[in-house]
């Protein structure tokens, strides 16, 4: 029988996962058919990295001063960190075919995640911070997280909405688009802006899936951005659901005992994203009288 405080907890997480899965799925539909994968990934990275170099700099063990993962400072670097990764995003597209955007991405992700080890290992305690950013930390997340998470992705809701033409025109027309740096600068820095609001709580890894896994289930069915958007957010929310509840054992199995909660809702969207794969191999898509996504 759940407490109270135990229901408080998961609706809590459950209107936080059900937020953040919209515009996460929405920007993740934008990437993969941009075939810009690991883009989110460098930039998850990079408010990391903005972070870790907050607490190194302003924490002060002498004094008492200790900053934490979450404290509201922390948002400021990271949106430093993923404003230049934003920038250089948008600007940096190389024109040789022997050097691809995604390498350059790579690259950025590499550097950014070297720079995470390289601060923080000489501090004491820093493989324990640098762990905190790549599994997050399910006890950060307050109403008062889950009120400024929501108004946040309703503003960006808003924006992406207002100037749906644009961004949408990039992934399918990009030829056709006025300014297209500015607009991908302005792609990239939303992508950004989300990245800060999760990472300290999901982690880099399961920031990165959240965005990529339900997009890229509804995209091996659905090709109308609306239904596409609707059919990931959905399954995202149900796999989420079920490893939320799988970590915290709600069902009293000992296979689930200690199972930490980042990594538990990697391998159930995970689970979903196979599942998927062996469904459109088995079904494969028809697109005008053509078979389409075959194994």
């Amino acid at each position: 029988m759940l407490t109270s405080e135990a229901v408080n907890f998961f609706l809590m997480q459950l209107l936080l996962i059900a937020v953040v899965l919209i515009l996460h799925t929405y920007i993740g539909l934008h990437v993969i058919r941009r075939t810009l994968i690991f883009s989110d990934l460098a930039l998850d990275q990079l408010a990391a990295f903005g972070i870790l170099l907050c607490i190194v700099i302003n924490s002060n063990e002498g004094t008492g001063n200790i900053v934490r993962l979450n404290d509201p400072i922390t948002y400021i670097y990271a949106l430093g960190a993923v404003t230049f990764g934003s920038f250089l995003l948008a600007v940096i597209k190389p024109k040789s075919k022997n050097i691809p955007r995604e390498a350059v991405i790579g690259i950025m992700f590499a550097i950014s995640f070297l720079a995470c080890f390289a601060i923080t290992d000489p501090v004491n305690g820093g493989g324990m911070l640098f762990d905190g950013t790549l599994k997050g930390d399910l006890d950060f997340v307050t109403w008062g997280l889950v009120k400024v998470t929501v108004i946040v992705y309703l503003l960006l809701l808003v924006f992406h909405y207002i100037f749906r033409k644009r961004f949408i025109a990039l992934a399918e027309n990009p030829e056709t688009v006025k300014n297209a740096k500015l607009w991908d600068f302005l792609f990239f820095l939303s992508q950004g802006i989300i990245t800060i609001l999760i990472v300290p709580v999901a982690g880099v890894f399961l920031a990165y899936v959240f965005l990529m896994l339900p997009a890229a289930m509804a995209t091996m069915f659905k090709k109308e951005w609306k239904s596409a958007l609707l059919l990931g957010w959905s399954l995202g929310f149900i796999a989420c659901t079920l490893g939320l509840f799988a970590s915290y054992n709600i069902w009293d199995l000992r296979f689930f005992e200690n199972w930490p909660y980042s990594s538990t809702l990697v391998v159930f969207m995970g689970v979903f994203f196979l599942a998927a794969l062996l469904v459109r191999c088995i079904k494969p898509l028809r697109t005008n009288g053509k078979i389409k996504g075959t194994c």
